[in-house]
């Protein structure tokens, strides 16, 4: 089992602040911004979950995942919002990620950390539609660039089997 860093270490800090600033830039929707915070060989993936028995080693879909992105296909999404062709976020949506639970690990490369955190969106849109909360928990590896910490990886892990959210075209 990995150790955590210790929560005064430096690197922990940083990392938790990336994901508090990380946060904000999707909740603002600045997205132009939160793209510059992601590596070019970024890997965004939010595998399928499924309900097993205890004990099948599995509880995600071999080979399915609700999205499985790379920097191209996100600057393409981003894009995208800013068109009259985005139906699924106009009006936009309001957005409040909550971060918490972050545990921060030393990665196998110095300029590398795992970090692993919890995440609730909270995701409201127009006046008569119902809000949703979206909970899962992420896996990420941050790599150190010569202007800070970015994200090189981000697996999502959704709590639940079947999503009850309308669609799925904000970021986690």
């Amino acid at each position: 089992m990995r150790k955590p860093l210790a929560f005064n270490d430096s690197r922990h800090l940083q990392a938790h602040q990336f994901l508090v600033d990380e946060a904000y830039l999707l909740d603002a929707q600045r997205y132009d911004a939160w793209l510059a915070t992601l590596t070019d060989d970024v890997r965004y993936v939010m595998p399928v979950r499924v309900t097993t028995a205890r004990g099948a080693g599995f509880d995600t879909s071999p080979g399915m995942a609700h999205f499985d992105e790379d920097k191209y296909s996100l600057s393409q999404r981003v894009a995208r919002l800013g068109t009259e062709h985005a139906w699924a976020e106009d009006p936009p949506s309001r957005l409040r990620h909550f971060i918490t639970n972050v545990r921060t690990f030393e990665g196998e490369n110095p300029g590398h950390l795992l970090v692993e955190s919890a995440e609730l969106l909270f995701r409201s849109r127009g006046d008569v539609t119902e809000s949703a909360v979206l909970s899962c928990g992420r896996e990420d590896l941050l790599r150190w660039c010569d202007d800070g910490w970015k994200l090189a990886r981000r697996n999502i892990f959704v709590d639940e089997s079947v999503l009850r959210m309308q669609n799925l075209a904000v970021f986690l």
